[in-house]
Parts: structure tokens; sequence; C-alpha cells
């Protein structure tokens, strides 16, 4: 893992890229001059915003605004306008305030809160007697805004006690009164947490909420965290987590299945499916429940059995109805080591085609993500004439940006992968000093809208010597920042009190000097998947870093390094420098056009295109496409065609001439 010692701040840099909800059922142990200090390291740790500017209340501002009302449930408009639009004067006394540890600015949003609070629960009274609606569209609920009327609110908290209300009914008619208890008792206990009775909690909550608006004020990747946030952002990035393996997305009718985590309980029992809709676990409803809650109900030991209740569409193609099912799955490590890596052999000629599947870039005492694609191309190589390898980093994430240097560096010799530039300017190089790769022959790597962090990386500097054709959708996530977490990984369990934070430090660039940050990287051949026509990636996000260039690095003049060890180091070093390569240069045109006709001639791909421009069908979709993984196959016949073209050129004769 790359350290940094300049700062105390900078124990950590690592690729986050890891997504969860908020939870404040114990307040951190804050207090206003802690907000202040906290707000200040973090400040000076960052790549951009070094001191707090109006524009930066302004957004903390709204983000103070989200992190109490999400769903757009409770404020109206008009009471909130003072800070939807602050004035200049508003702003630059908030600002001063806020430097003299006075948050009274956001306290009085909290207020409003209290009378929203007040106001909800007199509407729910009256909904109680409400008959409610049919046939609710779940798609109204996309990107709501505060409304501009009581009667407005009061028609949009009648929909969603409908939408909910009919997936309850269908899990049982008994269960509707047991389900409008439960929300309306998950929603007194998350305004108790808003409006606590205690002056001490009120404080330490309105802290906690200020600290996230500001740092989240500042970019899309940095956040404070609650100690119980920071407890679950460490099981994500140890991947020390027991549960299903499912990627859950809350509809407010239940918790719709989007993804089933390869090797994950829930895949490899083969019982569940994309698109079902969870409504209870073990017979207790879930709908109404926060997803973080919901989650915390499916997780349990290992071994420990879960009975969902889903909703599944009917198999019927012409019926809208859906089947009701108990479904039992025995809890399991989610993130196995047989999670994190695939491979395989395909035959191919006199020999095969090998596939490497890299789910993400982990390093820990008994392997890493190098160290097991190296060993897997060595056997296969062992085993068989290798003809071409497929390099898999389709839904990776990320992970260590020092394992993103060397699995690219089984595939490159020496040279530059990548540069980091930190919030003081200085720029550092990574760099690959195996002087032989493990495999240098053809190679394509696979990416979509969800290859993300060091994954981009790899594709992107494999892309930039040319060592590699890029192949899947039009582009990837588009994070090119490292942050760094005030928490080590070995110091886990011992979490401060007054919460954590994560903080953006810089920008990583790859050997071309390209930053993937807000652009991705770009295919050379597009062969389209299930995201790729979804709104995913780091551009539509809140605050996002702009992107930026610098110089490239394929003549690496070693300025990073101190003098003193710049010529010891530069003799051994620049010998074996991985060139630039123009090998696929002429064959791409014909590559692309010869998929494009596949892919135009394929009626099951062109069924699985109009699906994957509707967000929902894509989902519900991506069942079929995950079993029958036709971005996968066409991959394959890219590479084949690849081969042939090569080997069809080696058998024909040269013209030449003699002088």
């Amino acid at each position: 893992m790359l350290m940094i010692k300049r700062s105390p701040i900078a124990k950590i840099v690592t690729l986050f890229l890891f997504f969860f909800s908020v939870g404040y059922a114990t307040p951190p142990s804050l207090s206003p001059r802690d907000t202040r200090v906290k707000i200040e390291e973090i400040l000076r740790a960052h790549v951009s915003h070094q001191k707090l500017t109006p524009e930066i209340v302004q957004r903390a501002f709204l983000n103070f605004l989200d992190e109490l009302d999400p769903g757009k449930t409770y404020f109206l408009d008009s009471e909130i306008a003072p800070w939807i639009t602050p004035t200049q004067e508003m702003l630059a006394t908030t600002l001063e305030a806020m430097k003299q540890e006075n948050y009274s600015s956001f306290e009085n949003i909290l207020d409003v809160m209290t009378t929203a609070i007040n106001r909800r629960n007199e509407l729910e009274n009256q909904l109680s007697k409400e008959t409610l609606l049919q046939n609710v569209n779940p798609q109204e609920f996309k990107d709501v805004s505060w409304v501009n009327s009581q009667e407005t609110l009061y028609e949009r908290l009648l929909k969603i006690r409908s939408l909910q209300l009919e997936a309850t009914v269908k899990l049982s008619p008994e269960a509707a009164e047991q389900f409008l208890k439960r929300v309306d008792k998950r929603r007194l206990k998350r305004e108790a947490e808003f409006n606590p009775v205690s002056k001490t909690e009120r404080q330490q909550f309105l802290l906690s909420v200020v600290l996230k608006a500001v740092s989240a004020a500042l970019d899309s990747q940095t956040n404070y965290f609650t100690p119980s946030e920071a407890n679950q952002f460490m099981i994500q990035v140890q991947q020390r987590l027991f549960g299903i393996g499912a990627q859950l997305k809350d509809d407010l009718n239940g918790f719709t299945i989007i993804r089933l985590l390869e090797g994950g309980p829930a895949l490899l029992s083969n019982k569940l499916k994309i698109g079902d809709r969870i409504i209870a676990v073990n017979h207790e409803p879930v709908v109404g429940l926060e997803i973080t809650e919901a989650v915390e109900l499916i997780r349990g030991t290992q071994g420990s059995s879960v009975v969902l209740t889903i909703l599944r569409p009917s198999s019927q193609e012409a019926s809208k109805e859906e089947e009701k099912l108990n479904i039992e799955i025995i809890r399991g490590e989610v993130v196995l080591k047989e999670t994190r890596f695939e491979k395989k052999l395909e035959a191919f000629g006199d020999g095969a085609i090998a596939y490497l599947h890299l789910f993400s870039f982990y390093q820990d005492q008994s392997s890493s993500s190098a160290d097991d694609l190296r060993s897997a191309l060595k056997e296969m190589q062992e085993k068989t004439s290798l003809k071409g390898v497929i390099l898999d980093l389709r839904n990776n994430a990320g992970g260590l940006l020092p394992q993103a240097v060397a699995v690219t560096g089984l595939f490159i010799s020496k040279g530059v992968v990548v540069s980091v530039k930190d919030n003081t300017g200085l720029i550092q190089h990574l760099r690959n000093l195996e002087e032989k790769p493990a495999w240098d022959g053809p190679l394509i790597v696979l990416v979509n809208r969800l290859s993300a962090s060091a994954a981009e990386i790899v594709a992107q500097t494999l892309q930039d010597y040319g060592r590699a054709i890029l192949i899947g959708d039009e582009k990837t996530y588009g994070k090119g920042t490292f942050q760094t977490f005030t928490l080590e990984t070995n110091h886990y369990g011992k979490i401060n009190p007054k919460g954590e934070y994560k903080v953006t430090r810089g920008r990583y660039y790859t050997v071309s000097g390209k930053s993937p940050q807000l652009v991705g990287v770009q295919s050379d051949i597009v062969v389209p998947g299930p995201f790729s026509k979804m709104k995913i990636g780091e551009e539509f996000s809140k605050y996002p870093l702009d992107n930026e260039s610098i110089s490239a690095s394929f003549q690496d003049d070693l300025t990073d390094i101190p003098p003193f060890h710049r010529f010891q180091f530069g003799r051994a070093y620049k010998d074996h420098l991985q060139p630039v390569l123009t090998t696929y240069h002429s064959v791409l045109p014909l590559l692309k056009k010869n998929s494009e006709e596949r892919i135009a001639n394929c009626p099951a791909y062109q069924k699985l295109l109009k699906d994957f421009e509707d967000e929902d069908m894509a989902y519900e979709t991506f069942e079929t496409f995950n079993h029958n993984d036709l971005q996968l196959q066409e991959t394959f016949n890219i590479l084949k065609d690849l081969l042939f073209i090569q080997e069809k050129t080696l058998l024909e004769p040269q013209n030449t001439s003699a002088a």
C-alpha cells in the first residue's frame, strides 16, 4: 500500500469506491471545537479546497438539507429557500461564524426540521384514514425535489404508502396492519434521532451532520463517518463480511436484487435471480425499512440460514402477475478468495485462449491479485500453447494502488504505470521494475461502466503503451482521484469515538499523462453491456473534481527520485523499458467492423440492447445477460479475429527486393 509520510493525516492511499447508507443511531462525541478542528484537518489534506469559502458553505447547506430529508418528504421548498439560495451576506456570516465554532445557521435548519416533523405526524394521522391508491408508478419517485405545498406533500406521502402497502398485501393480507406499525415505528425512531430531547445529543447530532455536509461539499469522494459508519466502511474495505452476496436497490415497495456477487451464497445456491424483490426476511416484513436495516437482517454468522420472501415476475411472458416464494439461503463469506479472481481456458486452434476475470485489486498475508494472476498465467502456459489473453475488469471497483501497478506489470516490461499528484503539487511516479512480463502476446482488456479506480489505471496504462485492445462499454466509471483514510486497516476495531474521515488527496494519471477523472477510459471497440446506457460514473456525482492532465512519462526522467539515488537507480532501470507499440493500429478498423456486423445480425444481442435503454429493464435483463454473456462472447470473437488476422499475415508471402 502506498504510504505518504509528509502528513500525519496521510496514513493510507487506497483507491476507494464503496457506497453505503447513513446511520445516526448513536451520535459521535463531538464538541464545536472538535468539529472545527476536523474541518480544518480535512481542508488541509484536500487536493483542491484548503479553506472554507462561500461556495463550500453553500454546498454544505444543500448537503445538510439532503442529509435531514433525503426522500423529500418533510420540508416544503418555501421554508428552506433561504438555504437553497442563500444571499452572499448569509454565506459570509456563516463562514465567519464557523471559524468561531458557531454553527447557528445549521441549527436554524434543524429547528425547521422540528416543525416539519410535527407537520409530518399530523399528515400521517390523516393518511391512516385514507383509501390507498392503486397502481402507483415507482418511477414517479426518481430524482424528486421538495414540494411547494402541504397538499402536494400529502399526495406524495399517500402514493408512497400505497406503493409500499401494495407489496405487503402480497406477502399476506394480515401483514398490512403490522407493516403500517413497522413503518410508523421506523419513522418515529428516525425522527427521534433527528430531533433528540437531550441538548447534548442534539448538539452532537447537529455537529455530525455539519461534518458530513462540509466534507461532502469538497468533492464526491470526501466523507466524514460516524463511528458506526467507519466500522461499516472497514468491513467493505477488508471484505470481511458474512451474508448472502447480493446487491440490493430500495424500490420503496421492497428491495430489488440488482446483482448477485460472484462466488457468493446467493449465486451459488441458484435460488435467487436478478429482479427478485425481497419483501420479508425470516417472515418479518421489511418494506418500509431503511436499506441498511434490511441488509443487517439478511447478514448473519457463517453457516446460519436466512429465509427471504420474494416477489418474482411470472414466467408467463404475457402475465404481469408476480409469484411469491420463500427461499432459504445459507449465509457464508461474501467475498471469498475464489470471488476475487476467476480463470478458464477456451480451446482455439492448436492451443487456447486464457480468460482472467479480476474482481478487485487485493492483497493480504497469503495472496494478492498480481501473484494470483501470475500463477494462473504460468500454469496455463505450462498446460497449453497460449494464443491470447482476455483480462476482464468489468464491475471491478478498484482496490489497492500498488496492486494496480503490479497487475499492469504482468503485461509490460519496465516503465511508469501511474503517477500521483497530491495536494502540494508533488508528483510521484509508480513504476513497474520487472524486466520480463508474464505475458507479452495478444491481450484484450474488457471493461464496463462499473470498472473504476485501480481498474481504470490498468486499462488505460495498457492502452497507453499499445499493449492491449480495450473492449466493452464506451467508457469506464471515471474515478481518477485517490483518498486517504484516518483509520488504518491494522487498527480496525479502534475507531475514534469522534468519527473518522476519508479525504481526496490528489489525482492519478497514467503514463500518457491523462487521468480518467470524469471522462473515464475510452474503449477501442465498443461492445455494449447492461450498464452501458445507465447514468453511472463520477460525472453524475454531486461535486466531482475536474479532469486535468500532466506531461507524459514514456521518457522517464526520474526527476521524482532524490538526486543521490537517481544515478544508481537509473543504471539498473533504463534497460528493457517498455516501448509504445503500434501492434494493433492497422487491424483495429477491421476488428471493429466485424464486431459491429456480428452484433447487428444477432437477434439476442439486439433484444438486450433494446432492454438496456431502460434502466429498470436493464436490471431485469441482467439475469439473462449474466448467464448468456454476449458481451464476453463477442470479446472472444474479436480476439479470435485478431489471432486469425495475425496468423494469416505471417503466412502470406512478403514482397521483398534486393539492392
